[in-house]
């Protein structure tokens, strides 16, 4: 695959003969919502074998391959050149794709019935072939440590249809909100410890779940230590069965963090006790937080490079969200919430309002400005192929176990793309 950026005066005829691609392949491979006004700044994923490359000043086909980490008489060799190193600026040179380079690794992603209902198998049947776990959220505990019901045997069925193995997921969540309340409550009693276990094996067992995932939020840290006996005792009595076990847990960066958030979660001991953990490294940007990138890449890696020093980088499944906000200017604080939106919304905002979309190069986000039609000022920050690529690149640098979704059901076409491009992705159903 190839990211192209639009610039001024482009059109998509033009970009598809740059490439020598069929004009509608690359209209199929994005879903273009704006293929007759592309817009500047627009992130384009060109459908070809391998990639184009165009020589700066100085630059050569040594470092083109160190680049790509293809062989340089392999590229010369493709591209007829004579020389390895006599080559002008500018010159456009052909990669050739190696699978050789690709990694295998997992990628799971959440689902959350209540808000896709009726309509989970179709986005799981979307995008399965991609997916080596599916989270299902989420049962939520009540104080007595029973779990109230879902209807999930439906997308159960369509992830064994795609060999996903399907997560069952347990989340301390009252009415919207997590509750430390109740998470206090069920950590503390050893003996509802106990119910809540034998309650969720259970409905493990009936419905074909072969994993289960805590997403147990707002702690506090008073119930670290009880949240890791909580872990150990599933621990043991999920390899009783063979199933999985994984947590979710906060983006910390540093040992000691201070906050209800971070503090009832235990890095190290999740680490050693699960098969592997989701970190969630998203929402820097939030619906009631001042405009910035969901998942700018500088904290993402703060967050990274912490865990890797506490847990096995095998066990890491890094978070990445497939939506962005859009904020109404001037932001306030306690009053603006910004309105979630997915990529596809994001470029028809943009061609609609003829806003030239910007990328910010610390978080590698692209963002941008318009004026609606009451005359009100937005700002919006969304993800692309480009910061999609980036949060690739660190799953690679760092050699993660894989990556994680956050949530099916935003459209977002050319993320399933890249996947393919940059790599394997594991069955284990």
């Amino acid at each position: 695959m190839q990211i192209h950026v639009v610039e001024q005066g482009e059109s998509l005829w033009q970009i598809a003969q740059t490439y020598g691609v069929p004009y509608q392949a690359i209209v199929d491979a994005n879903q273009l919502p704006n293929q007759d006004q592309l817009v500047i700044g627009q992130a384009i994923v060109v459908p070809i074998e391998g990639r184009f490359h165009w020589l700066k000043q100085g630059e050569t086909l040594r470092d083109v391959s160190r680049l790509y980490q293809v062989p340089v008489q392999e590229i010369a060799e493709v591209n007829q050149f004579r020389s390895t190193e006599l080559i002008q600026a500018n010159a456009k040179v052909y990669v050739p794709k190696d699978d050789r380079q690709k990694p295998t690794i997992e990628v799971g992603a959440y689902v959350d019935l209540g808000i896709t209902g009726e309509e989970s198998p179709q986005y799981v049947d979307q995008v399965g072939e991609f997916l080596t776990y599916l989270q299902i959220f989420s049962y939520e505990v009540n104080a007595d440590a029973t779990l109230t019901p879902i209807n999930d045997q439906a997308i159960i069925n369509t992830a064994y249809q795609n060999r996903v193995v399907p997560l069952m997921v347990i989340t301390n969540l009252e009415e919207g909100a997590f509750s430390t309340e109740i998470a206090t409550t069920i950590l503390q009693n050893e003996e509802l410890q106990d119910r809540l276990l034998d309650e969720a094996i259970a409905i493990m067992d009936e419905k074909g779940y072969l994993g289960l995932d805590f997403d147990l939020e707002y702690l506090g840290a008073e119930n670290r230590e009880q949240y890791n006996q909580l872990m150990r005792k599933a621990r043991a009595r999920l390899d009783a069965k063979g199933y999985y076990l994984s947590s979710a847990l906060a983006p910390i960066v540093e040992p000691g963090m201070v906050g209800v958030l971070y503090e009832g979660h235990d890095y190290a001991t999740h680490g050693e006790i699960a098969d592997f953990v989701f970190l969630m490294t998203y929402e820097w940007g939030w619906t009631g937080g001042p405009p910035m990138a969901v998942s700018p890449i500088n904290q993402v890696r703060r967050v990274i490079e912490y865990a890797t020093s506490v847990m096995p980088n095998d066990k890491i499944m890094m978070g990445i969200g497939l939506y962005g906000y859009d904020w109404t200017l001037p932001f306030v604080e306690g009053e603006t919430r910004a309105r979630a939106i997915d990529h596809q919304e994001a470029i028809r905002l943009a061609a609609t309002y003829n806003a030239e979309i910007q990328y910010d190069q610390e978080a590698q986000s692209p963002f941008f400005r318009y004026v609606d039609d009451n005359g009100l000022e937005h700002e919006v920050w969304f993800e692309d192929a480009r910061s999609i690529q980036a949060k690739f690149d660190l799953v690679k640098e760092f050699g993660l176990r894989g990556f994680y979704y956050w949530v099916l059901g935003w459209e977002f076409p050319q993320n399933w793309l890249l996947i393919d491009a940059n790599f394997t992705v594991n069955k284990r159903v």
